[in-house]
């Protein structure tokens, strides 16, 4: 199976998931990013997010996808690694990978109650908004912890082996 098809069927099997969730009554949260190496800044953003629904859906970067935004030399970690991780954590429900540059389509085919995202960004910036609040949702910001970055992680190492 490509990873193209692998995604595929893992996301539809994703989506299935939060149409059961949602049957239950299940109040559904979505937030995004590459996620690369995980921080303080990432916890406090999931921790908070899962506050404001009962399932927590994290969108995450593809390799390629992150490659394209961040440039070569990034993801350090695989989309593997980084969904193991974040799947691993007691506020994450679900982990569906993305391959676009934006999670817009994958927004539309969850249709979440909530879109969570940090403080680093305008509400009238974040992807998918205006389609969310089109049928009642909502959209947050949590504060944003300044210094916490996977960039500044990546610098850090960097100036230390320089």
């Amino acid at each position: 199976m490509t990873d193209d098809k692998f995604s595929a069927t893992t996301e539809k099997r994703g989506i299935d998931q939060v149409i059961k969730w949602r049957g239950l009554g299940k109040k559904i949260g979505f937030t995004n990013g590459c996620f690369d190496l995980l921080h303080p800044g990432h916890i406090a953003l999931l921790e908070s997010s899962k506050t404001h629904c009962d399932i927590l859906v994290v969108g995450l970067n593809s390799d390629r996808s992150v490659a394209k935004l961040k440039g070569r030399a990034r993801p350090i970690q695989d989309q593997l690694s980084r969904k193991t991780i974040l799947t691993a954590l007691k506020a994450v429900s679900l982990v569906i990978i993305f391959d676009e540059d934006t999670p817009e389509r994958l927004i539309e085919k969850l249709k979440p109650d909530i879109i969570v995202k940090g403080g680093d960004y305008n509400i009238e910036d974040i992807i998918g908004a205006d389609f969310v609040r089109s049928y009642g949702g909502e959209v947050l910001t949590i504060p944003y912890l300044d210094g916490n970055s996977s960039t500044n992680i990546i610098d850090k190492v960097t100036r230390s082996r320089g």
